[in-house]
């Protein structure tokens, strides 16, 4: 119990701060927390916290902006979504540590680097299934896919950042909830975390994403897509040097 205590404690500082980020970006928090988990725990386990973290994280955002969500979207990205489970459970895959962060940092560089000629746009029906599909089957693979699926939004210039927020946390939601069951069914329930650390979790992400909301109000719509560019960059080619120490390490 006691080696488990300093656990919650750092948790719960490092989701607050976490969900502060995603609360104001929509996304870069979840891809900094679970670099964090890949420090102290095993992938599987990592997998199954940093779900229900951000689950209640991008669920409670998306209760605090819900007059904003594109429900037509949501509606379209989970048909995608849904299939996306079946190919890695048939074959129950657990990436290793190495390989979790390099995919893990890979996601936002690659999702940036699409040319201007690839025009995803959510606002697109096709766009949308073809989205959940590809975004919920990355969260199953990276443990997160909120650069991947920021490139479906950002040539939706109608939307305001308020509802790419809405929208996008509600999606990640979805996500998350499959990436949960997948590997607690790989685990069969024993993820040797105590509800300590889950409760510790669950409170400081609800109170991070409360404190964002004023911020994100505040920031501009260039501000909102420059500075998430920027954060998921940095935090990518952390994961990627990290990743590639532990394989020749």
């Amino acid at each position: 119990m006691l080696a488990v205590l300093p656990l919650s404690l750092l948790l719960f500082i490092a989701v607050i701060f976490t969900s502060i980020v995603s609360g104001i970006f929509g996304m870069a928090g979840g891809l900094i927390l679970m670099l964090i988990l890949a420090q102290f725990l095993a992938v599987a386990p990592a997998m199954v916290l940093h779900g229900i973290t951000q689950f209640f994280s991008n669920g409670w955002r998306a209760v605090l902006w819900r007059k904003w969500i594109d429900w037509r979207i949501v509606g379209l990205y989970t048909v995608g979504a849904l299939p996306a489970i079946a190919l890695p459970l048939a074959i129950a895959y657990v990436p290793d540590k190495a390989t979790a962060l390099i995919l893990l940092g890979l996601v936002p560089w690659i999702a940036l680097s699409l040319p201007d000629s690839v025009k995803l746009d959510a606002s697109r029906s096709s766009h949308a299934v073809l989205c959940g599909f590809l975004v919920a089957g990355t969260q199953l693979l990276a443990g997160v896919a909120g650069p991947l699926l920021d490139t479906f939004f950002v040539r939706s210039v109608t939307m305001d950042r308020r509802a790419v927020v809405a929208t996008k946390a509600t999606t990640q939601a979805l996500s998350h909830t499959l990436k949960i069951g997948y590997y607690a069914a790989i685990l069969s329930g024993n993820t040797t975390l105590g509800w300590d650390v889950y409760g510790a979790a669950i409170s400081a992400a609800i109170i991070g994403t409360t404190l964002a909301g004023p911020i994100l109000e505040k920031l501009s719509n260039a501000g909102f897509r420059l500075w998430t560019r920027r954060i998921v960059l940095v935090v990518g080619t952390i994961s990627i040097v990290q990743g590639v120490w532990l394989l020749v390490g």
